[in-house]
């Protein structure tokens, strides 16, 4: 029977896929994984999950993030052409020149 490895590296941290061991029962698996994942480096604790238990949710069975448009967090979305962009550009260079002024006074 195959046995799928989480570990928690810290208190309070996720447990992160980390393998998987094959053993005949629950508490052959536990020392298996004890041995082989949970002493190469530092870990808090170990789940030990049947494979079969395991369920998988993919893109074909929900849409993942909502149906938010989130897209403005993105810099690649914003049009960077337009009056929009020389208003900004103008704007900017108005900026500079008032601040090469005041330093000349």
């Amino acid at each position: 029977m195959i046995w799928e490895v989480f570990r928690q590296e810290k208190t309070g941290g996720y447990h992160t896929h980390c393998g998987n061991v094959h053993a005949p029962d629950r508490e052959m698996a536990k020392q298996f994984a004890a041995v082989q994942h949970g002493r190469r480096k530092p870990t808090n604790s170990l789940w030990v999950v049947p494979r079969e238990e395991v369920g998988e949710i993919d893109g074909e069975d929900v849409v993942f993030g909502g149906t938010t448009d989130k897209s403005y967090r993105w810099a690649t979305t914003y049009n960077t052409t337009g009056a929009d962009a020389r208003e900004v550009a103008e704007s900017e260079d108005e900026q500079a020149t008032a601040e090469k002024q005041r330093g000349d006074d």
